[in-house]
């Protein structure tokens, strides 16, 4: 019993990761209304900035936050802004953005191969990492300190993103611009650069995931195909557009992966997560948790 409470926490623990990741998706989504299938992608060029502060800096994992969340909050604005926003104003039906489909698969297969290409295929670790393999003992349990440091980041950056979708003026104007944005731009909110301000957002998200991922994850040039298709199954199952949806989300995808190989092989684990998120998709399409654009 004690080693599936064991694995039951520190299941949640890299759910809650997971989670982190499906956040970015997310809050691009709620705006854009798009699937963003660089995402993952985006999630690699953050472990690759991580890594990089990390290694030339010295600087505990963390306080990287500082160069991390700003280089891809600017990388996503202006990625937007160049590649994907003149796409927009072309499209004359938004509502079936399928073009901004096809060039974010684009932008996803070029970022890999040119990361491969300047940084190779070799599987890095961070030095001197004062993270790595770290174990909290809490009486016969281990539980994971990076990942027990990733829940908390987790948690924190979901209650600032809601703060500053509720609080804040420009917030504001995104929550209007997701709901309606003719009318939004008839009031004078110009929907375009929140477009850049959203997905630069959701790219620095992924940033923040990306450092949680670091101290104990391998950097490599297609490690964000993981973490992608793991975000999109959470995006569907926690609800479309639902920051909470995207945590609660990762945390059960979490659980089953830890919990679930107690009692059956890893094949089944898998096959048990793509069974429940065929199964939302036909029971429940707007997810588990909240309505079709929950902010």
């Amino acid at each position: 019993m004690i080693y599936i409470l064991e694995d039951a926490i520190n299941g949640i623990l890299m759910g809650s990761i997971y989670g982190l990741t499906a956040l970015g998706l997310t809050v691009i989504f709620g705006v854009l209304k798009v699937i963003n299938f660089a995402h993952g992608s985006l999630l690699m060029v953050g472990m690759y900035v991580a890594y990089w502060s990390i290694q030339l800096t010295g600087l505990h994992p963390y306080i990287a936050l500082i160069f991390v969340v700003p280089v891809m909050f600017l990388f996503g604005y202006y990625l937007q802004d160049i590649v994907i926003k003149p796409i927009f104003k072309a499209e004359k039906d938004v509502r079936e953005p399928i073009t901004v489909i096809i060039v974010t698969t684009g932008i996803w297969y070029i970022l890999d191969n040119l990361t491969l290409l300047i940084f190779g295929p070799q599987y890095r670790t961070i030095a001197d990492n004062p993270l790595r393999g770290g174990m909290l003992e809490v009486g016969e349990m281990l539980i994971s300190i990076p990942k027990l440091w990733g829940f908390v980041t987790a948690i924190l950056t979901a209650l600032i993103i809601y703060i500053f979708f509720q609080k804040t003026r420009i917030g504001r104007a995104i929550r209007a611009t997701s709901l309606d944005r003719e009318a939004a731009s008839l009031m004078g909110i110009n929907q375009y650069k929140v477009y850049n301000i959203a997905f630069g957002i959701g790219t620095a998200v992924a940033g923040v995931a990306a450092v949680t991922l670091v101290p104990f994850y391998n950097v490599f040039p297609t490690v964000g195909v993981l973490f992608d298709i793991k975000g999109f199954i959470i995006v569907v199952l926690g609800g479309l557009g639902s920051i909470g949806g995207a945590i609660l989300g990762g945390i059960i995808i979490g659980l089953i992966e830890s919990v679930a190989p107690q009692f059956m092989t890893a094949t089944w684990t898998e096959a048990i997560v793509y069974g429940l998120f065929l199964l939302v998709l036909f029971v429940k399409p707007s997810g588990l948790f909240g309505v079709k654009y929950d902010w």
